[in-house]
């Protein structure tokens, strides 16, 4: 009989969004918490791969390779929503929630990729697409996972501090950011999505102390050059030769690969991660010491 120790995820419910590809850091992340013994709910929104270079997937496909990840009796649930759009922010959580009756963990990994720019490209519409899928999406998605474990502690007037539950033997739920490299140097051509992502990183104490108050952990993480596809030669919407300098740049000769990521938010998960709460981590294999 699989112990505990080897299944510490075991009775837990996660919701993974933007998992919608076989290549992406979301499937990785959702594959760690299926074989860690978690029931795993996904949300996708095809759409939105089918217009890039590196495509879509195939959704049967997803389902299938995750369900073979499932430890016996865990279960998988999906969803299709366009984050966008704020009133399909708590139906994806209640169906999450729906699965198990319970919702444990949330990891908001989608993002929007592509039609970015320089700084003289900005427009309106531009930023405000951006902000509203990567950042105003997760705050809102955060919103309704800690509503769900606040119970009467929520505040009776806005911007006043919820009433502090615990001490908590073990965190009562846990969220994970996704940043992005803006941290660290400049991302040229990136301008609108590095401003959305700077946003969730500039907030993660703040966010995370509120949470904490509920027993809730929030940590962010910055995965990094992982290659999901948008690195591959046949598929890049960036130059060769600066994929060719940036390889040339890494310290093992290689990108991320989406499980890097994927074992630390796996770990920070668990009861051995608990103690680390409200960081922006990076994990880049030393990228950006190079």
């Amino acid at each position: 009989m699989l112990s505990s120790t080897s299944l510490p995820l075991r009775g837990k419910t996660a919701l993974v969004t933007g998992v919608s590809r076989r290549r992406g850091i979301g499937y990785a992340v959702a594959t760690q918490f299926a074989r860690l013994g978690a029931d795993v709910f996904l949300h996708h929104f095809r759409p939105h791969d089918t217009r890039l270079p590196w495509g879509g997937d195939d959704l049967d496909a997803v389902r299938e390779g995750l369900r073979a990840e499932l430890t016996p009796g865990a279960q998988l649930g999906d969803i299709s929503a366009d984050l966008r759009e704020a009133a399909s922010v708590p139906l994806v959580v209640d169906a999450a929630r729906a699965l198990t009756g319970r919702l444990d963990i949330l990891v908001c990994n989608h993002a929007q990729s592509g039609d970015d720019g320089s700084i003289l490209d900005m427009t309106a519409e531009r930023l405000d697409a951006f902000w509203q899928t990567n950042a105003r999406s997760t705050i809102l998605l955060t919103r309704e996972f800690a509503a769900l474990h606040a119970g009467d502690a929520i505040a009776a007037r806005p911007g006043e501090r919820a009433e502090r539950r615990g001490p908590f033997a073990e965190p009562v739920g846990r969220v994970f950011w996704m940043t992005s490299g803006q941290i660290h140097g400049p991302m040229r051509g990136e301008v609108a999505y590095a401003t959305s992502k700077a946003a969730l990183a500039g907030i993660t104490k703040t966010v995370a102390a509120e949470l904490l108050d509920l027993g809730i952990i929030l940590n962010t993480i910055d995965p990094g050059p992982v290659n999901t596809g948008y690195l591959d030669p046949e598929t890049t919407d960036r130059p060769l030769e600066e994929i060719e300098e940036w390889m040339r740049a890494t310290p093992f000769g290689r990108y991320g690969e989406p499980a890097d990521p994927a074992r630390l938010i796996g770990w920070l998960a668990t009861p051995e991660g608990s103690w680390v709460v409200g960081q922006v981590l990076t994990s880049d294999g030393g990228f950006g010491l190079g």
